[in-house]
């Protein structure tokens, strides 16, 4: 992590020396095995009686040591809702619980692929798109999602290929190309 944040800052300064913001590090977590359900039947919803979009776990079942929660973003439209968790690894922001969260909920709002709210914020869904456009790029390199290489002298030549594989046009470089 202290990696990413050093090259964050360096980011950040690369495009004005001034230019430092908070930077607030959270991971995404969608395959875990937590399933929530209403103590309250009264407010489940739909035919899997799920809990509300919206509803946030922070309390008994998330850990002691740091700070994680799960939000529950999206309405269950067939069978049982799976909430995200969310680890909060670093805060320049200090933001409060509530408005964390709040945040996390509005971003799950905004996906463009989607008129509904979906199960994580969009930002990490382009992530994704953007990490499987890459493979995509390296399986037409190599013809294989992997790379394993024999002698040292392929893998630098390998690298060279792969950067201009990998490497997007001008003309699109400031577009969502990959969504």
């Amino acid at each position: 992590m202290h990696e990413e944040l050093r090259a964050l800052r360096a980011a950040c300064r690369s495009l004005d020396k001034g230019y430092r913001p908070g930077i607030t590090y959270v991971v995404v977590q969608k395959r875990h095995h937590a399933r929530f359900m209403c103590k309250d039947d009264s407010l489940a919803v739909g035919k899997g009686r799920n809990i509300p979009a919206g509803t946030v776990i922070d309390r008994r079942v998330t850990s002691p040591d740091g700070y994680d929660f799960y939000l529950c973003s999206h309405t269950g439209i067939q069978g049982t809702s799976k909430p995200a968790k969310y680890n909060v690894l670093y805060d320049d922001n200090n933001l409060k619980a509530d408005t964390m969260q709040a945040i996390a909920y509005y971003l799950c709002h905004i996906y463009g692929r989607c008129m509904r709210s979906v199960s994580i914020p969009a930002p990490v869904y382009f992530a994704h798109l953007a990490c499987y456009r890459s493979r995509h790029h390296s399986y037409l390199l190599t013809g294989s999602s992997d790379e394993s290489l024999g002698s040292q002298g392929k893998k630098e030549k390998s690298k060279v290929e792969f950067t201009r594989a990998v490497t997007v046009h001008d003309n699109i470089r400031s577009t969502m190309y990959f969504v």
